[in-house]
């Protein structure tokens, strides 16, 4: 065999060495590449299930769109809204709740009297409110709600503050949220339902119960219902606001819990009116228990309106 011939054969195994060797780099890339994309999928898959995880536990029950709930407020602020002096309470009496009434729903009666079987909820008369975190109604008649609520029990987590839709009647107005709140009483239960968000999605769903009460008492004949709905153990029903959200306008929640002890105040004029007879509302269903409470002069008073 010729020298050539034998470096001619030299090179041909050499060149098939050198392309089996690179056939075996391109085959450990090829699995390296497969072992990787394998584990990108199952760590996506992983996330992905962790994610849709938080997402329903941060879910409000029942609801469909989660919320915040709004910003805590000072330990202060949360003070002067729930330990409004009686006497400021005396005061005011009714307040502006019934020129406003006149002037704004056609002389209509702030609170309705109705007859149904007792609304009740763990052996105690149950005051039921269904309203909106945007409805601006709502967003005042809150304040009055807080006030009554706190003559009765107690809210045990700290009220947090929120504003009304930006784009609604009274923009902006200054509020509480009752989304997640606990309030605890020996007289009467609290049951809130904030139906929907600032931005107008569902945030609680009332029950079947309670949407038929709200439909029953609240309807405009139409089907339709509107906010804010309270149900005072189905003897008294508050279909519409009693006070002037625009007396609120341009406040933050400190000044606002502050104005509800002037009673010359026009908030206190019309929130703590808007209490009073909220008061002798739950007075009605609590047998007139606290005593003190329901037999206080502007409770008294308040009960002529009833």
């Amino acid at each position: 065999m010729s020298k050539a011939t034998r470096i001619r054969q030299q090179n041909a195994r050499e060149k098939i060495k050198a392309q089996q060797a690179a056939a075996r780099r391109a085959e450990v890339r090829k699995r390296t590449l497969i072992v990787a994309g394998s584990i990108v999928v199952v760590l996506a898959i992983v996330v992905a299930f962790v994610a849709i995880g938080l997402n329903h536990n941060n879910k409000p029950s029942g609801g469909s769109a989660s919320s915040t709930t709004g910003t805590v407020l000072p330990a202060s602020v949360h003070k002067d809204i729930t330990t409004v002096p009686a006497s400021a309470l005396d005061k005011v009496g009714v307040g502006s709740v019934p020129s406003f009434m006149a002037s704004g729903e056609g002389g209509q009666p702030p609170i309705t009297a109705i007859s149904d079987k007792a609304l009740t909820s763990n052996g105690k008369p149950e005051m039921l409110y269904i309203g909106a975190e945007y409805c601006p109604y709502c967003a005042a008649m809150r304040w009055s709600m807080a006030v009554a609520l706190s003559r009765f029990g107690t809210f045990t987590t700290p009220l947090h503050g929120i504003h009304s839709s930006s784009t609604d009647t009274d923009p902006n107005t200054p509020t509480l949220t009752f989304y997640k709140s606990s309030y605890s009483s020996p007289y009467l239960a609290f049951t809130p339902v904030e139906n929907e968000t600032i931005s107008k999605t569902l945030l609680q769903q009332p029950t079947a119960e309670q949407q038929a009460l709200w439909q029953k008492y609240d309807s405009t004949g139409n089907g339709s219902v509107g906010y804010p709905f309270i149900d005072f153990g189905n003897k008294y029903v508050i279909k519409t606001p009693i006070f002037d959200p625009a007396v609120l306008a341009g406040m933050t929640w400190a000044q606002v819990a502050s104005a509800l002890h002037n009673p010359s105040s026009p908030v206190a004029q019309g929130a703590l009116g808007a209490a009073n007879l909220m008061t002798a509302a739950i007075c009605k269903m609590t047998g007139g228990q606290p005593g003190n409470v329901c037999t206080s002069s502007a409770v008294v008073s308040a009960s002529a309106h009833l």
